[in-house]
């Protein structure tokens, strides 16, 4: 449809005959206008004036005028958006289908002779005995009756570490096992477990998430009922009465046109496009108009953790040497990168990572170990050296060892802080306690001030985590309300609580567990370069750079965009008046109606499209934006002890 806009506007701009443009505009009204008009006849079938009749009323006006140009543009406008909104509505459905995907589809039984049995994960019922083997999916929400593994469980609480489970512990289908085999009892079926529940709290948020009307529309609901029944009496009243004549119908056709809602529908449309093209370009995917009048109006926001204020992946910080160490920093760090350069925990990662940026070339290693909880064990050059956590301290050998009071009381104090401590020991004797976390993202601090400052309301941190890491991130950025330890449908009823107190709620995430919440927010918005795929498409607006610093600015342009709008349909409400009072009293020519109906719709057009110009984009908190420099601004770790490694 725009492309036969296009064509036949080009045609007609350059001089061609109508028969080459005349069918291109037909075209592009029909195809564009033909199924609004029905639903809009619908409508008022059902007693209601619907927006997509006004705006066809509209464009057939203003062909009708020998404005076919103008009229074929907001069949354009209109239907452009309504199909993009159908889009992105269906991509919404299909990714929260593929969210079931993360359960595998079969599972393997233990029957009561020991025998195992492969069936479909669908088919389990609570009580059966499943047995999930190293790097499987776990198929179902239960709990481990045998078997020690690290699950990592990232899917559904955000934890960025792998989680450790043993017998007791509570597991949940779709999270990925680690290197030991478990034996799970599976509590609930497949229909009820928490994926199948995430899957559920999205559609339903989805579909009952009060998406109301665009401002505009409701204008246009109630300004054009008036102007209807304005323009029924000026033509049956001197019909009735048999005072009719072809002064008085004149004006009523001078009415029409002066009244003609092609000034009100541009009063909107223009501005809003423009803020959705200046936002795209600055790397901010807004998903429709709406959006944009809902971010205006947000007084509360809240933030995931993992992913969002943070990086997601852990860091090492620290490593703070015992006194009975006996090495120096670097010995220590070479020995511990080098015991764990063949685990794939990510705190070994963290650890490796940090030993390469430190130019550490690391020695070879034998006799590689790994016990799940409590870390690994290999020889290098010669030592014995072991690296894990605190349950090291439990072992008989390190038990009897000097330095074990000092060790374990660093190791309080690192997780006191919220961050993870990770003891070296070296031929069964502690010399160091590594320091490792999550770091923030660039400039989490300075988002959450603008934030704070642009709604006047703390923002809520809302997190899966623990509450020794939640806590320590929220001092880290300056947020005072903390809720840890939730599950998505969790997070979900925060969100929700907040609205039913009367708040209009942002919520930034990036994970599948944030979903729902994303969904049922008056506004979501997924950091989506590493985002999950169902938390971009249940997020109103993206953010494809993953810069926390647009946040802010998006509500200031939000907001600018409404005074816009504001403005435009003051001024052409206001020209409707002058002309209309004009029209009644002197008498109004119909050139100078239409100079005056097509002038006002200019206007507000070009002064909506002033938010298309770079200086438009607004900036944080009155300052200017600000470009991530590592050099001069160095990403803050979280928690009051940084240190480099």
């Amino acid at each position: 449809m725009p492309v036969l806009h296009s064509g036949a506007a080009a045609a007609q701009q350059f001089g061609a005959a109508p028969g080459w443009w005349w069918p291109g505009y037909v075209l592009c009204y029909l195809t564009g206008g033909l199924h609004p008009a029905i639903a809009g006849f619908r409508a008022l079938w059902a007693g209601k004036l619907d927006v997509d009749l006004l705006m066809v009323q509209a464009a057939v006006i203003a062909a009708g005028m020998g404005q076919v140009l103008d009229g074929a543009l907001l069949i354009v406008i209109f239907a452009g958006s309504g199909a993009l909104e159908a889009v992105v509505t269906a991509r919404t459905r299909d990714s929260v289908r593929e969210l079931l995907d993360l359960t595998p589809p079969t599972a393997t039984r233990l029957l009561p002779d020991g025998r195992e049995q492969t069936v479909r994960a669908t088919e389990l019922t609570a009580g059966d005995l499943v047995l999930v083997r190293p790097g499987d999916r776990v198929c179902a929400d239960g709990t481990v009756l045998d078997g020690c593994s690290e699950v990592d469980q990232a899917s559904i609480t955000g934890e960025p570490l792998p989680a450790l489970k043993n017998a007791g512990s509570q597991v949940f289908a779709g999270t990925l096992n680690g290197t030991g085999a478990l034996t799970v009892r599976v509590d609930r079926p497949a229909a009820q477990s928490v994926v199948a529940q995430v899957v559920a709290l999205v559609e339903e948020a989805s579909g009952t998430k009060a998406r109301g009307q665009l401002f505009i529309e409701t204008f246009e609901q109630r300004y054009s009922v008036v102007m209807a029944w304005i323009t029924l009496g000026l033509v049956a009243i001197p019909v009735l009465t048999g005072t009719a004549s072809q002064s008085t119908l004149l004006r009523a056709m001078t009415f029409m046109i002066v009244a003609s809602p092609c000034a009100v529908v541009l009063a909107t449309m223009p501005p809003l496009l423009a803020a959705v093209a200046n936002a795209g370009r600055h790397g901010v995917l807004v998903k429709s108009a709406i959006v944009l009048e809902r971010l205006a109006g947000i007084d509360l926001v809240a933030f995931d953790k993992t992913g969002t204020l943070t990086e997601g992946t852990p860091v090492l910080v620290d490593v703070h040497l015992l006194p009975a160490a006996g090495h120096d920093r670097d010995c220590v760090l070479r020995l511990a990168a080098a015991a764990e350069q063949r685990s794939e925990h990510p705190l070994a990662r963290a650890v490796v990572a940090a030993a390469t940026a430190a130019g550490i070339v690391l020695p070879p290693v034998h006799d590689f170990g790994s016990t799940p909880g409590r870390g690994v064990v290999a020889l290098v050059e010669g030592r014995r050296v072991e690296v894990g956590g605190p349950s090291l301290l439990d072992g008989t050998a390190t038990a009897q060892a000097t330095g074990l009071p000092s060790a374990a009381h660093e190791m309080a104090l690192v997780e006191a802080a919220g961050r993870t401590p990770v003891l070296v020991v070296v031929d069964h004797t502690p010399v160091a306690v590594l320091t490792l976390t999550d770091r923030l993202r660039p400039f989490a601090r300075e988002t959450v001030a603008d934030l704070a400052a642009l709604t006047g309301a703390d923002p809520l941190l809302l997190t899966g985590d623990g509450g020794g890491p939640a806590r320590a991130v929220a001092a880290a950025t300056g947020i005072h309300r903390v809720h840890a330890r939730l599950l998505p449908a969790d997070k979900l009823d925060v969100v929700r609580t907040h609205q039913a107190a009367g708040r209009r709620v942002l919520l930034v995430g990036d994970g599948v567990n944030d979903a729902p919440a994303l969904a049922a927010a008056d506004v979501g918005v997924a950091l989506g370069r590493h985002g999950a795929d169902l938390a971009l498409q249940s997020a109103d607006a993206v953010v494809l750079a993953d810069d926390l610093a647009v946040v802010p600015a998006l509500i200031m342009l939000a907001r600018r965009d409404r005074r816009v709008v504001v403005g435009n349909l003051v001024l052409a409400t206001t020209v409707i008046t002058i002309l209309s009072a004009w029209n009644f009293t002197v008498g109004l020519p119909l050139p100078l109606a239409v100079a005056g109906h097509e002038g006002s719709t200019v206007l507000v057009g070009l002064n909506g499209l002033r938010l298309l110009r770079h200086t438009a984009w607004p900036t944080a908190a009155g300052r200017r934006p600000r470009l991530p420099n590592p050099r001069r601004h160095p990403p803050a770790p979280a928690g009051p002890r940084a240190g480099a490694p």
